[in-house]
């Protein structure tokens, strides 16, 4: 017989073990005092089931609102350094205070000398 490792399947387990021993209540009067107890503990799962799923909602409700806080306030940021660099020109050194990048001109590439081309052998058109 296989043990089982999940929370949910050894909550099941108790579950339906809780069940055959209030089904068998009459053959077990002299285990009625700790099937009380087994069933007390049992509520105590379950409420704690309980607000573990709340707070694992209440978790996932957190991370979607940080996601869309985080999303507005990188836009309205984009729109900040956007108004920075119309504020100080797009070569002004002092854009490097607000980790942006000065425009400093474009590096020119050198001119590239036209391939040499291949010698073909005439052809003869006659």
């Amino acid at each position: 017989m296989t043990q089982e490792t999940t929370v949910q399947g050894r909550v099941g387990k108790l579950q339906r073990f809780i069940a055959r021993l209030s089904s068998n209540r009459e053959e077990l009067q002299h285990m009625e005092p700790s099937r009380v107890r087994l069933e007390g503990l049992f509520g105590q799962i379950q409420e704690a089931a309980d607000r573990q799923a709340l707070h694992t909602a209440g978790k996932q409700e957190a991370s979607q609102q940080l996601q869309s806080f985080l999303t507005d306030a990188e836009r309205l940021a984009t729109v900040l350094q956007l108004a920075v660099k119309q504020h100080y020109g797009i070569r002004a050194e002092k854009l490097a205070d607000f980790g942006l990048k000065p425009f400093r001109g474009r590096n020119r590439k050198a001119t590239a000398k036209p391939p040499a081309e291949a010698a073909t052998p005439a052809t003869d058109r006659s």
